[in-house]
């Protein structure tokens, strides 16, 4: 996984690219791939105003494109988000936001209606003896079903959650802190990608409710 994170003039990005590869599997069976490119506008920095109220430190403009790995008759797996959202200021955390998307689905699902979704995303330090411990992660709830089965372009509502607890070994190493990290990941996934768990599609792919845990190791440069 390759991650990137920064702020500029006029607000701040994220962007991750996932690549995975499958034992016992060779060539395009044993490799996909998967990313997001989330960048905000801030309206504070764009109008140089204070935006703060009560918990309220920003309101920003929200957007994502989310690719996957194309059909093998190069149909895109590709997806549009955009939306309102605020980051927060609440103790205890070192980052809180909250965005709200309208998602609209185009390439290997079809063309259906859209989708409302919801994204809180969270970063908080634990100190812990000499070092610390970060927990992060974020949380896509996908809220209503788009599309019908009788055309084919049937999407699931659907819950993805992706909390880190990691430990900043590079710190209790008396390195610089929040360069390296080592840790767990938890991933759940009900109905993923929005294919119903037991449905049609579901019986010829097999079960699409994901529940998985990780070792990670994660550097930061």
């Amino acid at each position: 996984t390759f991650e990137h994170a920064s702020g500029w003039t006029w607000g701040d990005m994220f962007l991750f690219v996932d690549n995975k590869w499958y034992n016992g599997l060779s060539g395009g069976e044993g490799h996909t791939y998967y990313g997001e490119f989330s960048p905000r506008l801030s309206l504070g920095k764009l109008s140089g105003r204070d935006m703060s109220f009560g918990p309220i430190k920003d309101v920003l403009l929200s957007a994502t494109y989310e690719r996957g790995e194309s059909q093998a008759d190069g149909t895109p797996n590709q997806n549009y988000l955009l939306g309102p959202a605020v980051d927060l200021d609440v103790p205890g955390f070192d980052r809180l936001a909250i965005n709200v998307y309208y998602r609209k689905p185009d390439g290997t699902t079809g063309k259906p209606s859209g989708q409302w979704q919801v994204t809180p995303t969270w970063a908080m330090t634990i100190p812990v003896g000499k070092s610390d411990i970060l927990f992060d992660g974020y949380i896509d709830w996908v809220v209503n079903d788009a599309g019908s089965e009788r055309r084919s372009d049937f999407l699931s509502k659907n819950l993805h959650i992706n909390p880190q607890i990691k430990y900043d070994l590079g710190k209790a190493l008396n390195g610089e802190p929040g360069k390296l990290y080592v840790g767990i990941e938890y991933d759940y996934w009900s109905d993923k990608y929005g294919i119903e768990d037991g449905g049609f599609v579901s019986d010829l792919v097999g079960g699409t409710n994901q529940n998985t845990a990780s070792l990670l190791v994660k550097a930061h440069f």
